[in-house]
């Protein structure tokens, strides 16, 4: 007896969102990496979800604290900086994403937390994909091991500060 798919979204005429969050760490990359082998295979199948990859460029100003004469050069200085940190973040992302031709990619300045919640809102996704080091409440209810999670958005969102 032969099994039946089950029915996708996509197949009703909506499709799924998820909101994949990368910065420049391998825990990041591994998050992508993994999303993408189960999610999004080049087999030719149709995609469950659209993939929305999301980076947060934190603001100059928080990264600098000086005053006085200079202060404004060091400032653009570190702005340049970390736009191209950015870029450079989402120029690598197009590249693993290359077999996802809908994908949509965004630097959002801000603080990451905030920027993701915000992305998963705008966008109205049902799964945020996030990397991560191990540290903080991920690490007190995950294996001690670098891993990804995928989150869903109200238990991600609900703690904002």
């Amino acid at each position: 007896m032969a099994q039946e798919a089950p029915p996708s979204s996509s197949a009703a005429g909506k499709m799924m969102t998820m909101v994949v969050g990368v910065d420049d760490s391998d825990p990041s990359w591994y998050a992508l990496q993994w999303t993408l082998q189960r999610f999004f295979p080049p087999s030719g199948q149709p995609y469950l979800y659209r993939l929305v990859v999301v980076t947060a460029k934190p603001a100059a100003a928080c990264n600098v604290g000086l005053a006085g004469p200079g202060a404004a050069d060091v400032v653009s200085f570190v702005e340049a900086d970390l736009k191209r940190s950015s870029m450079r973040v989402i120029k690598k992302a197009k590249d693993l994403c290359a077999q996802v031709s809908d994908a949509m990619f965004e630097v959002v300045e801000g603080d990451a937390r905030n920027v993701l919640c915000e992305a998963v809102e705008k966008h109205r996704a049902e799964l945020l994909v996030v990397g991560s080091h191990g540290y903080g409440a991920i690490k007190r209810y995950a294996p001690p091991i670098e891993f990804y999670s995928v989150l869903r958005f109200e238990r991600a969102c609900s703690n904002s500060d």
